[in-house]
């Protein structure tokens, strides 16, 4: 396929785990994919609990593995907790690839709250949550919106979690999740809806995907991977489900709503795909 075939993609937060996944599923779909993160290099990534510890991951090595997919890659370092490289992130992403079809809302911030009690929440850090989480997303949807709904076409996809909607099963350490991070991932989720009843009508395509508990790089970097009390997932099934929803009209089935990634993986045979 020449380069003037291939849709285009953005992908946030895709150095590792189910945005590198993502970025790679879309490659090998067709699409010359932009990704952003923090980490450029491979093992330069350090936990934010422990910055002893080297994550796994880097926008280098998932720019080499959608260039191996066929696709052109373009990495752009990016922090949502600093507006301007999130507003530079999307303008040169735009600029490289000419145009955006699909872009994909993945990466989130997790700080120092996100597994903290009520009683021990700082109200800065709960606002840097939001920024992260929220405000950001906020930002980059904007900017691809316009030209998207200017050509009548495009698909937005946005990563939630089920902090947003579900009771925790248990406190924290316990199969439990921090009140300050579900409250951000529930404002984050009410985007989709809103942008699929406001712009539905301008050929914009809208959709959550609930990715489940998916063990990541950083999670078995961690050695939290047995941390809940149900099985995890890869971080590939997500970034099948991903390029399905980005490709197939099969998918406008859940426009605006909330997509199940690990049990949609399955009732769509993708697996087969592989």
């Amino acid at each position: 396929m020449s380069t003037d075939q291939r849709k285009t993609a953005l992908v946030t937060g895709a150095s590792r785990g189910i945005g590198r996944a993502s970025a790679i599923a879309l490659a090998r779909a067709g699409f010359d994919v932009a990704v952003s993160a923090r980490t450029l290099v491979d093992g330069s990534g350090r936990d934010m609990y422990d910055p002893e510890l080297a994550i796994p991951g880097g926008l280098d090595t998932t720019v080499a593995a959608i260039e191996a997919e066929g696709g052109r890659g373009f990495a752009f370092v990016m922090d949502l907790l600093d507006r301007a490289s999130v507003n530079a992130c999307v303008a040169d992403a735009t600029e490289r690839l000419g145009h955006l079809d699909v872009l994909v809302n993945n990466a989130i911030y997790q700080g120092k709250v996100s597994m903290t009690p009520f009683t021990e929440l700082d109200e800065p850090e709960v606002h840097k949550l939001f920024e992260g989480n929220v405000f950001a997303q906020m930002a980059i949807t904007e900017q691809v919106l316009a030209a998207m709904a200017g050509r009548g076409s495009g698909t937005i996809i946005n990563m939630i979690s089920a902090s947003a909607y579900t009771d925790p099963p248990g406190p924290i350490g316990k199969g439990g999740w921090g009140m300050a991070y579900a409250m951000s991932k529930a404002a984050f989720s009410r985007m989709t809806p809103h942008l699929h009843v406001e712009h539905g009508g301008d050929g914009i395509r809208c959709f959550s995907i609930d990715p489940g508990y998916v063990i990541t790089e950083a999670a078995r970097a961690r050695n939290t991977a047995g941390s809940f009390p149900y099985p995890g997932g890869e971080p590939a099934t997500i970034g099948a489900v991903v390029a399905w929803l980005a490709t197939s009209p099969d998918a406008d089935q859940h426009l605006g709503g909330i997509v199940y990634a690990q049990s949609e993986y399955h009732k769509q045979g993708l697996s087969e795909a592989d």
